[in-house]
């Protein structure tokens, strides 16, 4: 689960630098970011079939190889192309893991149990996006923006020696997963469900609120407002702290009060801190600490979103939870590659941009919230 992080979060120092070595505009540069996303976004409606048919470990080391390849291809990439490409094809490799990922907790947990454990792989995963930033803001002061590729180079070729060592989840394997007729029926079936799309769509709008600041914050910190390079990753890290605190809060809600009732508190913390990100930009407090502290809680809103949305989208497929689990991953990376465009096109050198996209998604997701509420039903088993 880590991949997705460190892949997205390693090189955000280096954004700025990347328009500045090649040339070109901050749109330009964002499509390293949102081609990411959007390969990520449709690789996960096959990588999950895959594993619900084949097995979830030989899918999970064909995708690491794939990101391996790949993260060569954008270390040596000549040209902003070659780089989105080589993001593009990244992405394919990643999202293998966190589907598999996803999938793997359904398998081996109930729902309640999955939830908890899901929210404790989170506050461990909060490592990368704490740590990543930070190191990235070294590497490219020190040694330029290729060094981040070289950084998830490693970490690849760690994580595919571990996958020598993972043991087969899947003890069903369903065997018409990659018909057309049951691939089809599959997802007609999840997506014809009132409880996956309460807990997917107030989970797709989760992440787009925290990805206004990761693919925003980069520019607004080191450009607009000139925080030094090296100390963007602190910055980053700070408002990634408040997702782990809300990763460790949502451990102790969803075992207290559920699933359903987690999310909703989480969903109005999301709105609360889009609302007043976007008041203290249009009252004057245009400084970094304004930034840090919209993105503190706008993380932190995430921390008990997430977890429990993707627990609570795929609970009532057992036999589709890799569909399940893809099918929500692609819903959130469409949602985020939109969101990535939109802030790379209405960036004018202020705040005030991204503190209305703020405030506008956190609304969007506050509502989805009410509007769906109904359907959600704790699952007990």
């Amino acid at each position: 689960m880590m991949l997705q992080p460190l892949s997205t979060d390693l090189y955000l120092a280096s954004m700025p630098g990347l328009a500045d070595y090649f040339q070109v505009s901050p749109a330009t540069v964002q499509q390293t970011l949102s081609l990411f996303v959007l390969g990520f976004a449709g690789a996960q409606l096959i990588s999950g079939p895959l594993s619900d048919r084949f097995g979830r470990r030989p899918i999970l080391f064909g995708g690491l190889v794939v990101y391996l390849v790949a993260t060569q291809i954008c270390t040596f990439a000549p040209d902003i192309d070659i780089l989105i490409a080589g993001r593009f094809l990244q992405a394919i490799g990643c999202c293998t893991a966190v589907v598999i990922a996803r999938a793997i907790v359904r398998d081996a947990y109930p729902p309640a149990e999955g939830g908890q454990m899901i929210a404790r792989a989170s506050s461990l995963m909060s490592a990368a996006p704490i740590l990543g930033p930070i190191l990235g803001g070294y590497l490219q002061v020190s040694f330029g923006w290729r060094a981040a590729f070289v950084a998830l180079s490693l970490a690849a070729g760690i994580l595919v020696l571990a996958a020598f060592r993972f043991r087969e989840t899947n003890r069903n394997l369903n065997l018409s997963a990659l018909r057309p007729s049951g691939f089809i029926e599959s997802y007609r079936i999840i997506l014809g469900s009132g409880q996956f799309w309460a807990y997917a769509l107030p989970g797709a709008l989760s992440y787009c609120s925290i990805f206004v600041f990761i693919s925003g914050s980069s520019f607004v910190l080191i450009k607009v407002l000139g925080v030094p390079t090296q100390y963007f990753g602190y910055c980053f890290a700070f408002g990634v702290v408040g997702y782990l605190l809300g990763t460790l809060v949502c451990r102790s809600l969803i075992r207290r009060i559920g699933l359903s009732r987690t999310l909703g508190m989480g969903t109005r913390l999301s709105f609360l801190a889009g609302i007043g990100f976007a008041i203290a930009v249009a009252v004057g407090l245009h400084h970094w600490a304004t930034v840090l502290i919209g993105m503190f809680a706008t993380m932190a809103a995430h921390g008990l979103n997430f977890p429990s949305s993707q627990t609570g989208a795929v609970a009532n497929f057992p036999q589709r939870a890799g569909a399940a689990a893809g099918l929500l991953g692609f819903l959130v990376m469409v949602a985020a590659f939109a969101t990535g465009n939109l802030v790379g096109a209405t960036h004018d050198g202020s705040l005030v941009p991204m503190s209305l996209l703020s405030a506008g998604v956190g609304g969007l997701l506050f509502l989805s919230d009410r509007l769906l509420a109904r359907y959600r039903l704790d699952a007990k088993a």
